[in-house]
């Protein structure tokens, strides 16, 4: 299996996209599709952790004040199925392995294990 989760108006996500291979992925949109309970479980079972799945970086966990409050995984969970906005991006999944983020370590790792 070989699946993308992304946002088409993130800069970041466009240029990933560009950068790798993505012939044969499976691509979602997550503002248009957003990601449901099943999904999040695989990529949750594959990451182990909720919180490695969620986006501190987005303007609504400042916004909300949740950078002042101590969340569980349950409430990482929560927040990821709320609003699309919470999901790091972007998530590749590539059999059974996840890459999730834009770090270039992240990229470089995605790269090496898809050959491109």
């Amino acid at each position: 299996m070989k699946k993308v989760y992304f946002l088409q108006t993130c800069d970041t996500c466009k240029r990933i996209l560009k950068e790798v291979n993505t012939d044969g992925f499976e691509r979602q949109e997550i503002k248009g599709n957003p990601v449901n309970a099943d999904q999040l479980e695989e990529m949750y079972t594959l990451s182990g952790s909720y919180e490695a799945l969620f986006n501190k970086r987005a303007k609504l966990y400042k916004t909300m004040g949740l950078k002042d409050q101590n969340l569980t995984e349950e409430d990482y969970k929560k927040y990821i199925l709320d609003q699309y906005t919470f999901l790091k991006r972007p998530v590749f999944l590539v059999d059974n392995e996840i890459f999730i983020g834009n770090s270039k370590k992240v990229v470089e790792e995605l790269k090496n294990r898809i050959g491109s």
